[in-house]
């Protein structure tokens, strides 16, 4: 067991459950840990990049550590708030202000000389690209589902005539609130042909073609560490409406599917991902998405152990132990 040596640095807001669970294995191991949220600077964060010829160095003091910018273990990039800027600031300053916490901040946590990244945040932003993901998901040997992106109502309403019934899904999963800032989520929803008018010409919209299935995978990689979940029990096509009907069962992930999975990861640069399928009746796995940085805490324990502690080795030792 490893004790004290350079620190895990966890990039993250206060209110992240999947985190705190990597944290309290570490500290289990007594590995260092440095819980950082990037949306906290420059209020409770001071910063001081150094860079010459013989390297990268400096500190980062948060309100309760102190971090070594040229000695960092690992670094954990989950889920961290926006930057924001002093609400003294008029506008045009507090943009140019975040912008500039953005890419200073910022680029200097992507660039931690020999610090490892599960994952690193360039890769999750380019992961995080549905026309990426299809091309690629194609391109690795899945099964995808017909799909459009499109702001062309009559476009649209041919392909759902051709291919439906038809789901609508958001492009990203991005910050929406109510009037009250109530969070609000853009949940996948069945789409069809007479719902479709001109206001989808005010932005991209994506369609895809909704899977006959007989139940819903996620399956979880961390590195070649690979977990499958069978979900059962959705009313809907989305099942994360329904986490209290749901149950999970584990099961063998198909060789091509294996394959696929590397394939993708590799192709993006990343370690972790949490992909989606649609299980149809033929037994044929159907590719959703994946997300580079997906929630996986809400799963039973026999199931979030393993990949906590799979997590865990990464950010300790680079590698399984």
């Amino acid at each position: 067991m490893a004790v004290g040596g350079p620190p895990v640095l966890v990039v993250t807001r206060l209110d992240d459950a999947t985190a705190d669970e990597v944290i309290t294995e570490l500290n289990r191991r007594r590995v260092p840990v440095v819980r950082l949220d990037p949306g906290d600077f420059p209020r409770e964060v001071t910063l001081a990049g150094t860079f010459d010829s013989i390297g990268t160095g400096g500190t980062l003091v948060t309100a309760t550590r102190s971090v070594d910018l040229g000695n960092v273990r690992s670094v954990y990039w989950r889920r961290p708030t926006p930057y924001t800027a002093d609400l003294a600031m008029d506008e045009q300053t507090g943009r140019w202000a975040v912008e500039e916490a953005r890419y200073g901040l910022g680029g200097i946590l992507a660039a931690l000389p020999g610090a490892r990244y599960l994952n690193h945040p360039w890769r999750n932003r380019d992961a995080e690209y549905k026309p990426a993901q299809l091309a690629t998901a194609a391109a690795c040997g899945f099964t995808v589902p017909p799909t459009l992106i499109s702001n062309d109502p009559d476009r649209v309403r041919s392909f759902a005539a051709e291919h439906g019934p038809v789901i609508y899904k958001p492009l990203r999963e991005t910050g929406y609130t109510d009037d009250t800032g109530r969070a609000l989520t853009v949940w996948i929803e069945d789409v069809t042909p007479s719902q479709i008018d001109h206001h989808l010409r005010h932005t991209a919209h994506l369609f895809q073609q909704r899977v006959s299935k007989s139940a819903d995978i996620r399956l979880t990689a961390v590195g070649d560490y690979l977990t499958a979940v069978r979900i059962d029990g959705s009313p809907g096509v989305d099942w994360r409406r329904h986490y209290d009907r749901l149950t999970y069962t584990p099961v063998p992930v198909p060789p091509a599917i294996l394959k696929g999975v590397h394939a993708y990861l590799d192709a993006f640069g990343l370690t972790f991902g949490a992909f989606d399928f649609g299980l149809d009746r033929e037994g044929v796995w159907h590719w959703y998405e994946c997300n580079p940085n997906g929630q996986w805490a809400w799963f039973p324990d026999h199931i979030t152990a393993p990949l906590t502690r799979a997590i865990a080795d990464r950010l300790q030792h680079g590698a399984p132990a």
